[in-house]
């Protein structure tokens, strides 16, 4: 596949600089938000019952398929991580995890908070608690308040997770396990071919921003409503335009500074003093509050869960008039899931190389959901618990869709004001950290990017946050959070389908993966055959001492380096004139002075599954034994071999030509062989 772009543009030195843009996605992207953010502000009327019109037609025609495609993700991943393709590394073969257990699961837990989860946790249970779908357990009742926790947990839960793990997992394998560009559109390679390189790739990203922009709106727009009224609460702000005009410019300035001054990493270090934080506001509530049945309950909301799950994820109330119901809560939901897929699934790679696809959606599915239970049954079941107390003004409190049920909830605690403002922090620094991390993914969505670890330019970081916070503020204007509900399960919809894609491109590529494997086994191994035995050259037998002495030869550096140049090289290239000489097209790349120092063999065959066969410089501390060192230094050099899908971990320093020769054959035979089992049947 090539990794030529014809749709990207340089920007010129100085603050402009950074990765080529991917002109088409974002002038297609940044025309699609500022026409919905112009009609809004135009015309608020016609945007608000235009936007109900058509949320209206996508949930009574495509409700069924939020509902299809939310489950079909969560048992394709699951499915993927117990099956054989569970073993392959989001990154070539030898590659390994980049930080440690303790601290990826720790990033996965952050991951799962937000400004939203602290809105929601109260909002959610108190509605369902009040007001239940229709056919569900009567309102206000012991059931009722069973079941509006477990909604919560339904909707903030693993099927959620499954569609981040599957664009974590597609990102990851296709930009480190096949050098595609960091893109959405490489995940859909094994189906659109060459294509993605074209309109269709265009389009495939364009969705893929769109989704995320107003996902990311929504978070914001509500992130703006939450802090409105805690501002109110603490320092009597009137709750209106004019402030939450002033809390999106703050995302958008922060969003800048952070670009162009490099406080990022300040702001990160900020963001996990947060987590410490809302986990001692946590604590707070549960220590000091009704702590015996905010236990007891959590058990029982996990129990419910685990018992309920299977009718919840397909329910779509076919005989029950629930449309309105669905779409405030389950189809916006999905929506916003799918939304926010393409963003939190670039975190995801980024922090997952190396891990086996069993490892990364364990930690996934497992670890911010644990985070997810812990809050939403404290809160959930605190509010529902004030309630059944007959607090009937907290009851109406609650469902208020801006926020202050949670305000109020936290008021009714010991040393309630300090918790306020604690409350009000926390949700004031994750707003900002979304806002700065959603203007970052977007910038890189619209970018071409060299590798996985780079990010766009400064001026389009602060271009997205720009464009962010006036679509926020517009849909506001239109009909506040659920206008942004509206957009979100509309502008969803196209990102959807790209995920059905998304899926089917990830298992042919890991079926690809299976048929590497099964040649490898038909494959006639190369001590059996022996015609790369390193114990023959030159049809006469080696002495066993001189192949110890071979093992065992811990080599320098430079004796490594001229073992490349004067047997690797005149080694493979002596294969590639060969197979060259037979039809397939290939070339020997010598790089001695690089770092690592290497050899490729690579075939170049157009329309062909290349074969590689690499041979480059590691260094590897010396083997110990009896708990001495077997030489003097420290380190010494290996050659190992690498083919396409990584390292095969055995060192062919040493080897004659004729050796290395026959090395590079087996390993070409099962090439071959891969080729075959790959063939469609019948072509």
């Amino acid at each position: 596949m090539s990794t030529t772009d014809t749709d990207t543009t340089t920007a010129p030195p100085g603050r402009f600089s950074g990765p080529p843009v991917r002109v088409p996605v974002l002038v297609a992207s940044l025309a699609g938000v500022l026409a919905m953010a112009l009609w809004a502000i135009i015309s608020p009327g016609s945007a608000e019952s235009g936007l109900g019109t058509v949320t209206g037609w996508v949930t009574g025609w495509f409700g069924w398929f939020y509902v299809l495609l939310a489950t079909a993700v969560l048992v394709f991943v699951i499915g993927l991580a117990v099956s054989r393709y569970g073993s392959v590394r989001l990154g070539p073969d030898h590659s390994r995890p980049e930080f440690s257990t303790f601290a990826w699961a720790s990033m996965l837990f952050a991951a799962g908070i937000g400004t939203d989860v602290m809105f929601y946790s109260v909002v959610e249970p108190a509605t369902q608690y009040m007001a239940p779908p229709a056919g569900g357990p009567e309102a206000e009742t012991v059931e009722a308040a069973r079941e509006s926790t477990v909604w919560t947990l339904f909707h903030y839960g693993i099927t959620g997770w499954g569609m981040y793990a599957l664009m974590g997992m597609a990102l990851g394998y296709f930009c480190y396990r096949r050098g595609l560009p960091l893109a959405v559109r490489s995940a859909l390679a094994p189906v659109l071919g060459k294509r993605i390189d074209g309109p269709l790739g265009h389009t495939v990203d364009t969705a893929a921003v769109l989704g995320t922009i107003f996902g990311v709106a929504t978070s914001l727009g509500i992130g703006v409503v939450f802090l409105n009224v805690g501002l109110n609460i603490l320092f009597g702000v009137g709750v209106g335009t004019g402030a939450q005009i002033a809390l999106a410019v703050l995302a958008v300035v922060m969003a800048a500074v952070s670009a162009t001054t490099g406080v990022d990493k300040g702001i990160r270090l900020l963001s996990q003093l947060n987590v410490v934080l809302a986990l001692g506001l946590a604590a707070w509530v549960l220590v000091t509050g009704n702590t015996a049945m905010l236990l007891n309950a959590t058990v029982a909301n996990v129990g419910d869960f685990v018992r309920t799950f299977p009718a919840k994820t397909m329910e779509t109330f076919p005989f029950t008039d629930n449309a309105e119901w669905m779409s405030y809560w389950t189809l916006f939901f999905w929506a916003w899931w799918v939304a926010w897929a393409s963003f939190v699934g670039l975190f995801l790679a980024r922090i997952s190389r190396g891990r086996t696809i069993r490892q990364f959606v364990a930690g996934c599915l497992v670890i911010p959901f644990a985070y997810i239970v812990m809050w939403i049954s404290i809160f959930g079941n605190a509010a529902i618990d004030r309630i059944r107390s007959g607090d009937a003004t907290f009851a109406e409190t609650a469902q208020d869709f801006t926020g202050i049920g949670f305000y109020e909830l936290l008021s009714g605690y010991p040393a309630g004001q300090v918790v306020i403002v604690l409350a009000f922090f926390v949700g004031l620094l994750f707003y900002v950290t979304s806002a700065d991390s959603g203007a970052l993914v977007m910038a890189n969505l619209t970018s071409r990017l060299g590798s996985i670890s780079q990010d766009a330019a400064p001026w389009l970081r602060i271009t997205w946050a720009a464009a962010t916070g006036l679509l926020t503020v517009a849909m506001l204007a239109v009909g506040g959070i659920t206008a942004l509900q509206y957009a979100t399960i509309i502008f969803g919809l196209p990102f959807a389908v790209v995920l059905v894609l998304v899926m089917v491109g990830l298992l042919r590529a890991l079926r690809v993966e299976g048929q590497r494997v099964d040649s490898r086994d038909h494959a006639m191994h190369s001590m059996m055959s022996a015609r790369s035995n390193p114990a023959r050259e030159a049809g006469q037998a080696a002495s066993w001492k001189s192949r110890l002495a071979r093992v065992t030869n811990f080599v320098d550096r430079d004796d490594a380096v001229d073992h490349l140049r004067s047997v690797v090289v005149p080694a493979l290239t002596e294969v590639a004139d060969e197979l060259c000489r037979h039809g397939e097209t290939s070339v020997c790349d010598e790089d001695l002075s690089g770092e690592p120092p290497a050899v490729t063999l690579r075939t170049t065959t157009e329309g062909s599954t290349p074969f590689v066969y690499r041979v480059e410089l590691v260094e590897s501390p010396v083997p110990t034994y009896g708990g001495r060192m077997l030489q003097s230094r420290d380190t010494y050099a290996r050659l190992e071999v690498y083919l396409e899908d990584g390292g095969q971990g055995y060192d062919v320093m040493g080897y004659s030509q004729p050796q290395l020769i026959h090395d590079c054959l087996d390993h070409y035979e099962r090439h071959l062989e891969f080729l075959r089992l790959a063939e469609p049947a019948g072509s």
